[in-house]
């Protein structure tokens, strides 16, 4: 993967502060990577499968890396990484937990359902901006990215 071309980042969260804050981390950093949103499990499948109000590809671009927090309503983060790593034609994106859990058995279950890593999300907006400075750095810039290759949709 070309590092200088931006991947999009996906980020599954339900609250509106930490979209925001994330966003503006992203930005602190500087990073050219486009970051789009979903509220909950059942809208971030819709987005990955192209359906509903994502069935126009361009509002849909496939995301390089998913960011994904566990408690939300409707479907959760668990449901949610269950079904991305059950398709073949989604479970090469890497998934990120990124919630406000440490529960051990958080971690364990993530790691059981396919995440490729677990970050506890800081408590200040300098760690969030750490973590986003970190992951640009690993998954965007050392770690060699499937190519991006969008799925036929699924029903």
């Amino acid at each position: 993967m070309d590092p200088r071309k931006p991947v999009t980042l996906l980020m599954a969260d339900d609250d509106e502060d930490d979209r925001d804050f994330a966003l503006k981390a992203l930005q602190e950093n500087r990073l050219m990577n486009e970051l789009r949103f979903v509220e909950d499990g059942e809208e971030l499948l819709d987005y990955l499968y192209q359906r509903g109000r994502y069935s126009d590809p361009k509002s849909a671009p496939r995301p390089g890396l998913i960011l994904l927090d566990l408690n939300m309503p409707r479907m959760d983060g668990r449901e949610a990484l269950r079904e991305i790593k059950g398709d073949p034609a989604l479970r090469q994106i890497p998934v990120v937990v990124l919630t406000t859990s440490k529960a051990e058995k958080d971690i364990l279950r993530s790691y059981d359902l396919g995440a490729n890593c677990f970050i506890s999300k800081p408590v200040t907006f300098e760690g969030l901006v750490e973590v986003m400075r970190v992951l640009n750095m690993h998954w965007l810039q050392l770690v060699e990215l499937p190519p991006v290759v969008t799925p036929p949709p699924k029903g």
